[in-house]
């Protein structure tokens, strides 16, 4: 099947419109790209503990939840934080929430207290630098060098 025939105008007009769309698809393209990459939060997702001691979820919005095995159920207990993220210094700096941590002990009926929760979760309350390679994260903290290493789940 020929397109327009034996009309060279028609040819060439179908042509300049098909390059036209496809070179504006691929700037699209690009620009979403570009700015899904530098706009797009590394860290976010679900990270397990190489040990299995503590499971971290960074959201999108400054929040973090840490899940502490060792507390509760089978299934752990789950610790609302903030977080603040510097994408030029790779870091990011973990906040507990007094509010949370008051929510959690009197949810849980007195099976453990606001101190037992802080206490939980210190390891991650502080400011890392952080590195991500393929799957794995590494939160060395800024202070004493101590280093944390996770798998995404």
């Amino acid at each position: 099947m020929i397109i327009a025939k034996n009309d060279e105008n028609k040819r060439s007009m179908l042509w300049k419109v098909a390059t036209i769309g496809s070179s504006v698809l691929i700037v699209l393209i690009a620009v979403y790209l570009l700015t899904k990459l530098f706009t797009s939060n590394p860290l976010e997702g679900s990270w397990e503990d190489e040990d299995g001691n503590i499971g971290i979820t960074i959201k999108k919005n400054g929040t973090v939840i840490v899940n502490v095995p060792e507390l509760g159920s089978d299934k752990g207990v789950d610790v609302r934080m903030n977080y603040a993220l510097d994408k030029e210094e790779k870091t990011i700096s973990i906040h507990p929430d007094e509010k949370e941590f008051e929510r959690l002990s009197e949810a849980s009926g007195g099976q453990y207290t606001k101190e037992e929760l802080y206490q939980a979760v210190t390891p991650v309350v502080t400011t890392f630098n952080y590195s991500v390679d393929r799957s794995y994260l590494t939160l060395t903290e800024r202070e004493y060098g101590e280093q944390m290493m996770f798998l995404k789940k």
